[in-house]
């Protein structure tokens, strides 16, 4: 059922960098952010999913800087220039700036002219952005996440405001050149700790709820708020920490070579190898691969690696391993999907069997603990919603489908011994898959009809 009292829940997820590609690093927050999405939707929530990207910085100096050296004007698109890779354009202008004194002067007088509003640099931050959101999008549309950007830029007008605020409040002092906030600490014998509201250079820092190393930092943010009376009564501050994402020998996931794991490969290599499974036993089954063969493996690929992130405690680090995620048994994607598929097979063979008017009777006891399963969905979604860990919606079908096999093996559908307990238990199969169908959807998963 809907929430009793509708809210206005705003969600800040996946905050990827401009000129930067998403990496691994983004993938907890995006699907996670996701799903929490998707369950306060779902229960009738008004829901704003805000991306608070990276927009704004004294990093765009040395970016415009040498966007400039490579023939840039206001009058070029990015069609005219050869930028290539953004990760390869963020390297070399990186490069220059630490080999060069001369490189790191004109970038830092070209953040001055940018924060100034000069024209040919708001032009070439402009064409930065224009091409890390295509970058972004195309890694959105593929797991299907809607976002609504509202990056740093947006807040850099309006943050004046809050020094003067904390200003007028004497809260706001002067510390080693930069203005801060001082809280008390959680240990009263010691010092109280600085909030950094304003760094020497003049520019600004943000607030955006990431992974679990910035608890403190979320926690400083919020009082500085009460403190500032910045939080109307009835609004619930939230910090929802992750952990990371590591490589199956418990280190940082990385590369072979070293580096940060890209996203696109990572789902590139989920979609291939999950492709590589699928051709493997349609072969062996004498069938031909078809368009929708392809489809379908794209579908498995990418809800292994959300259902990865998303059945493990959102708090905990998990380690990435792509034959656990893509395997047929136990609590992964492919195993849910093959659930659904295989209780929506049966739906359809029932065919005119299936009524939707159906009185459901519950004799045997795997008939029992399969309908108490299904009516406990309502309380949980409300438990989730308060707790947000999204777990718990994981570890729900997986026990769905444990409980579903039961009851498939003890009562006969198609050949109930009465046309009641046929109607009956058809209902049941239809409940079942409806119900996974919804869950699956909540955590961004869509389903097939084989596997």
């Amino acid at each position: 059922p809907p929430a009793d009292k509708p809210q206005r829940i705003v969600i800040d997820f996946s905050s990827p960098n401009i000129a930067k590609e998403m990496h691994v690093g983004h993938l907890r927050s995006t699907i996670i952010g996701d799903c929490l999405a998707r369950l306060a939707e779902f229960q009738g929530h008004n829901v704003l999913r805000l991306n608070h990207v990276g927009d704004w910085g004294t990093q765009f100096g040395m970016l415009i800087t040498h966007l400039k050296d490579q023939g840039f004007s206001p009058d070029k698109g990015l069609k005219d220039l050869a930028i290539g890779d953004l990760v390869d354009f963020y390297k070399e202008a990186k490069k220059r700036f630490d080999e060069s004194e001369e490189f790191q002067h004109t970038s830092r007088k070209e953040v001055v002219k940018l924060q100034a509003g000069d024209e040919t640099s708001l032009a070439g931050w402009k064409l930065l952005c224009e091409a890390s959101r295509g970058e972004f999008q195309s890694i959105y549309d593929r797991l299907e996440v809607s976002l609504e950007e509202r990056g740093e830029s947006f807040y850099n007008p309006l943050l004046s405001d809050v020094c003067k605020d904390l200003t007028e409040l004497k809260l706001l002092e002067e510390s080693e050149g930069a203005q801060v906030v001082f809280l008390e600490n959680a240990n009263k014998d010691k010092d109280k700790t600085p909030f950094l509201i304003r760094k020497t250079d003049g520019g600004f820092l943000i607030i955006y709820v990431t992974d679990s190393g910035q608890a403190q930092h979320f926690s400083q943010v919020f009082q500085v708020a009460k403190l500032a009376g910045w939080v109307p009564e009835g609004v619930q501050l939230e910090h929802v920490p992750f952990g990371l994402v590591q490589g199956e020998d418990g280190k940082k996931f990385k590369t072979r070579s070293g580096e940060t794991v890209k996203l696109r490969d990572l789902l590139d290599e989920a979609v291939r190898i999950a492709s590589e499974d699928m051709k493997g036993r349609i072969e062996e089954e004498g069938l031909e691969w078809t368009d929708a063969n392809d489809a379908t493996s794209k579908v498995v690929g990418i809800a292994a690696v959300k259902y990865a992130d998303l059945s493990m405690n959102r708090e905990s680090n998990y380690r990435f391993s792509y034959k656990k995620m893509l395997s047929l048994s136990g609590n992964t994607a492919p195993y849910m999907l093959y659930a659904f598929a295989r209780i929506n097979g049966i739906r359809n063979k029932l065919g005119e069997g299936v009524k939707q008017d159906a009185t459901i009777s519950l004799a045997h006891p795997s008939e029992l603990l399969l309908a108490r399963h299904l009516l406990s969905l309502p309380e949980l979604l409300g438990e989730v919603e308060a707790t947000l860990y999204p777990n718990r919606l994981c570890d729900f079908i997986f026990e769905l489908s444990q409980r579903f096999n039961q009851f498939y093996e003890n009562c006969p559908v198609a050949k109930a011994p009465t046309e009641a307990e046929k109607e009956s238990r058809a209902a049941l199969c239809v409940v079942t898959a409806n119900t996974l169908k919804l869950v699956l959807g909540l955590l961004g998963i869509n389903t097939v009809e084989r596997l």
